[in-house]
């Protein structure tokens, strides 16, 4: 698509951005949706996140991503934050809006997150039903704060265990401002075999980093604890693009799931939000 005075910008600010699929993705949907925007990655140091987004707004942009080490800091940056961005406590996409009777004016900001409808989207997708099921969540980073939020609204119910058992609780206790009549539990990983043995057919949520590449002989799930019959392992980790989790899982019948649709789903919202096409999974699926 070719670039002239009438182009919206997008972006990704992170610091670093070298390694980002995002601009590939972004302008791929752009030239598919015909939509004219354009796509940049956009290092900012933590230091200037602040003056980055004024000065953004300022150049005209029409919105951005965020990543890493950005995503809570930009929370105090936008005008208004989308009440699931405020629960999750982290905002990966800005829209920016601009009053066109007043071009003097700054634009109003708002900031949302869609990583928690990138995983919810994928389950759809997949057919994997939430409503009143298991889910084990292993880790309470901010990877699992999607997570946690999203099997919250489709009414799972909820364990998270991790090595450090004070985040997990300090999660739970976030998680039920929003949900107080939710079922909702957290517990040291030490306590996996019974949170196991207690849950029906769980859903199996994997968000700490162990597997990733390079270190891929790695699982988070201890071999003396069998899988249950009727288990579904979803692994947020999509390189490679089938863990030794999800190869465990496999072995004993049981469905495995990598997290590259979660990346896929929270970037084609994130294009919604932006241009109000909410584009295929499969045009973003083509790219990667």
């Amino acid at each position: 698509m070719e670039v002239n005075g009438k182009t919206k910008v997008l972006g990704l600010l992170g610091w670093p951005v070298s390694h980002t699929q995002s601009p590939k993705i972004h302008n791929t949907l752009a030239e598919a949706y015909d939509q004219n925007v354009v796509y940049v990655p956009l290092p900012v140091h933590p230091n200037h996140i602040k003056e980055a987004i004024d000065g953004l707004g300022a150049l005209g942009y029409l919105g951005v991503n965020v990543t890493v080490p950005h995503k809570q800091a930009v929370m105090a940056c936008v005008d208004h934050v989308d009440p699931a961005a405020e629960a999750i406590g982290a905002v990966n996409t800005i829209l920016f809006q601009y009053d066109q009777t007043n071009p003097d004016q700054k634009p109003k900001t708002f900031g949302y997150n869609t990583d928690w409808i990138g995983f919810s989207d994928d389950l759809e997708q997949y057919g994997v039903e939430l409503n009143g099921r298991d889910a084990i969540v292993l880790g309470a980073g901010g990877s699992a704060r999607a997570v946690v939020y999203s099997l919250l609204q489709a009414n799972a119910k909820v364990h998270i265990l991790a090595r450090r058992p004070e985040q997990a609780d300090a999660l739970r206790v976030e998680m039920h401002t929003h949900f107080p009549d939710h079922a909702l539990a957290s517990y040291d990983i030490g306590l996996l075999a019974d949170v196991n043995d207690q849950a029906e057919t769980p859903l199996i949520i994997n968000t700490t980093p162990v597997g990733m590449t390079p270190k891929i002989d790695q699982s988070p799930w201890p071999e003396n604890i069998p899988l249950k019959n009727g288990s579904i392992i979803y692994d947020l980790i999509y390189t490679p693009a089938e863990t030794k989790l999800m190869q465990e899982a496999r072995s004993v019948g049981c469905e495995a799931f990598n997290g590259l649709g979660m990346l896929i789903g929270q970037g084609a919202e994130a294009f919604r939000i932006w241009t109000g096409v909410k584009p295929d999974y499969s045009v973003i699926a083509d790219v990667l």
